[in-house]
């Protein structure tokens, strides 16, 4: 099993350039299902995650050519309409393809989805959704199983704000058979992305970025020819990564409106934040200001960036708390930052971190993506060597994150 070693204490400089977000280019790869033709999607990340999904669309009956960030997606003839465990197991963002397969096909068979083991992350409302549209759906045998003649419009309101089933539901709402209203809808950048990419293919989408999103169905959509926005998650890693070593890095190709909450809780630690038209540049301080945060759904701060924060808050003057609101198990990282000589106390879904002056360098094991990172960041500035072990968490987010924190001074390769 390959791992990642990192020798800390250098002090990062120079600049990283964001890939594009994989977190907008998987719905908008299951968004090529709902039209047939030839799709050129753009500014794709060479993740774990994006292969995975470019497999399920070809066990679909898709033709997948990917090239240099560039995905060719051939949905001419699609075959089949079942998304199998062994592809679903691993990756949350498959149940994605429920939606467009049960628009266009007027059928689904999708397997309850994986992904990281950071919290419940029910699907129900999916499914709930997909019911109040006319469709059928059972759960059989570990599979959702959705079929419908043509989907129907309806209003449709989330109990709780939900990036992925905002996502499904627009997906399938825009060649439903009139009006669909999205009532307590997530206000991600990744769902305004996705409804751009699908007006960009004839759908008729109001309201994205607010809660509430209005589809007038459509009988047919044409195929896509777009780029996915850049990673405001990745943004936000580096920039902790740079704010941990006390260095100074400048982020391009990025959208700074996106990590507002993000950029506001660093000026408070006391760095120094510039910004402009794709990009931000932070300049470190001696020790940061110990801050607190608490997750949000956006605009506030990301729960995707929790990890990396508390990394940084381990070595902050003073005492922060960290609270938890979106997801209940997401402190999975709080022991392995233990072992680098952290000073934190969970009290239920709040992390108090006494800030330490320095992290010692440990053997330490990955848990999730988002807390990969949070190790990263911590080794960066630890005493000595680190070893991060199960590092394929990381390749399903990061694309290159070696070469990019070499690019900028870190010591870092990858063993095993």
């Amino acid at each position: 099993m390959q791992s990642i070693v990192i020798e800390g204490g250098k002090r990062l400089s120079g600049e990283v350039k964001i890939s594009g977000a994989k977190n907008s280019a998987l719905p908008i790869l299951c968004a090529s299902l709902l039209a047939p033709g030839e799709h050129v999607i753009s500014n794709v990340p060479a993740l774990q995650d994006v292969i995975t999904m470019g497999r399920l669309l070809e066990n679909l009956g898709a033709k997948v050519q990917p090239s240099d960030g560039i995905f060719h997606v051939n949905t001419e003839n699609l075959t089949k309409d079942e998304a199998p465990y062994e592809l679903v197991k691993t990756m949350r963002a498959s149940v994605l393809v429920l939606g467009p397969l049960v628009a266009r096909r007027g059928s689904a068979r999708v397997s309850l989805p994986g992904g990281c083991a950071i919290g419940a992350r029910p699907i129900n409302l999916h499914l709930a959704g997909l019911r109040d549209m006319g469709a059928e759906v059972e759960i059989e045998h570990g599979y959702v199983v959705a079929r419908a003649r043509r989907l129907k419009g309806a209003r449709i309101y989330f109990d709780t704000p939900t990036v992925t089933g905002t996502e499904n539901l627009m997906m399938a709402a825009t060649l439903a058979d009139g009006r669909t209203v999205l009532e307590n809808a997530a206000c991600e950048p990744e769902v305004t992305d996705l409804a751009a990419c699908l007006t960009s293919m004839g759908a008729k989408i109001n309201g994205a970025g607010t809660d509430t999103i209005r589809i007038e169905g459509v009988s047919e959509l044409k195929p896509m020819k777009y780029s996915v926005m850049p990673d405001r998650i990745e943004t936000g890693t580096y920039l902790a990564a740079g704010a941990i070593t006390g260095g100074e890095v400048r982020i391009s190709g990025c959208e700074p409106a996106h990590l507002a909450a993000v950029l506001t809780k660093l000026r408070e630690c006391g760095f120094e934040i510039e910004k402009g038209p794709g990009w931000i540049t932070l300049r470190g301080c001696d020790r940061p200001r110990a801050v607190d945060i608490k997750t949000l759904p956006y605009p506030g701060f990301p729960t995707d960036m929790q990890a990396q924060f508390m990394a940084l808050m381990c070595v902050a003057d003073g005492l922060s708390v960290i609270t938890e609101t979106v997801f209940e198990n997401r402190f999975m990282h709080i022991a392995e930052l233990k072992r680098m000589g952290a000073d934190i106390k969970v009290q239920g879904n709040a992390a108090v971190v006494q800030g330490v002056k320095n992290l010692l360098g440990a053997p330490v094991m990955a848990t999730d993506l988002r807390a990969s990172a949070s190790l990263v960041i911590a080794a960066l500035a630890a005493k000595g060597s680190s070893e991060i072990s199960r590092v394929y968490h990381l390749d399903r987010g990061y694309e290159k994150m070696e070469e990019k924190l070499q690019g900028i001074g870190a010591r870092i390769k990858r063993a095993g």
